[in-house]
């Protein structure tokens, strides 16, 4: 050795893997449960600790093995996984995972505590293994066809403020039925605002109420974009808050 040349290091020892993410599957149908048993177990990220067939299985499951997340099914014999939801979101994050997506059952889940909202059928492997580790993270997760039913319901609160038409002049309207003149009314309300596509869906989801990562994860686009989109939806509205800007969009400003 060199006089003066410090001694050679040995290399750091590798750092520990982290132990895969802990998954609690929830589902009656035992086919469904094995299916994603097999598929989340066999990424080297994921193990699921424990499966049930209810959401009174799920809750004891739950407390005897903390899982870090719970994919839980709407609709279950016994205790369904609505009624079981407000008592898993205290033991771990809840991903609803089933093939309801009907505008109450999703509303009513994001509500009481749930961190995400997959349909079936909409989701890729990879994209399910994403979602469970971002929902763990406290970032949601909701497939299109959740968001579609939460923006049918807020188009349709939308439509409810719409002005009234002016008592005794008749419109010159054809024969139609008002479910299909509805849409055309909002859109001639909201048109004056001059957004583009994308924007007037952000803009309906921000009125429904979340939060700009759940619109990132719901468009599947980044924070940032969904920022960028946002300053300039409230420029077109006049607006400098989400409450001033959703006002002015529902039409009760």
């Amino acid at each position: 050795m060199r006089p003066g040349r410090p001694p050679s290091q040995p290399f750091p020892p590798p750092a520990p893997a982290s132990p895969p993410l802990r998954v609690l599957v929830a589902d009656d149908n035992p086919v469904v449960r094995a299916g994603l048993t097999a598929l989340l177990s066999g990424h080297p990220d994921t193990t699921v600790v424990a499966e049930a067939r209810d959401g009174r299985e799920a809750y004891e499951a739950a407390v005897r093995h903390r899982p870090d997340v719970i994919l839980l099914d709407v609709r279950m014999p016994g205790v369904d996984g609505i009624s079981a939801l407000p008592h898993l979101v205290g033991l771990a994050p809840v991903m609803m995972l089933t093939y309801s997506h009907e505008t109450e059952t999703v509303r009513e889940a994001l509500r009481l505590g749930a961190g995400g909202y997959l349909v079936h059928g909409e989701f890729t492997t990879e994209q399910l293994v994403r979602a469970v580790r971002d929902v763990r993270e406290g970032r949601p997760h909701v497939t299109p066809g959740a968001a579609r039913a939460l923006l049918s319901e807020l188009r349709g609160d939308a439509l409810a403020h719409e002005p009234t038409q002016t008592p005794g002049i008749e419109p010159n309207l054809p024969s139609q039925t008002l479910s299909q003149l509805q849409p055309s009314v909002g859109q001639s309300f909201r048109s004056r605002f001059r957004l583009s596509g994308r924007e007037a869906e952000i803009m309906d989801l921000i009125a429904s109420g979340m939060t700009n990562q759940q619109i990132a994860a719901a468009c599947f686009i980044s924070e940032k974009t969904v920022k960028n989109h946002i300053n300039r939806i409230f420029a077109k509205l006049h607006s400098t808050t989400r409450s001033q800007a959703t006002a002015k969009w529902l039409g009760v400003a």
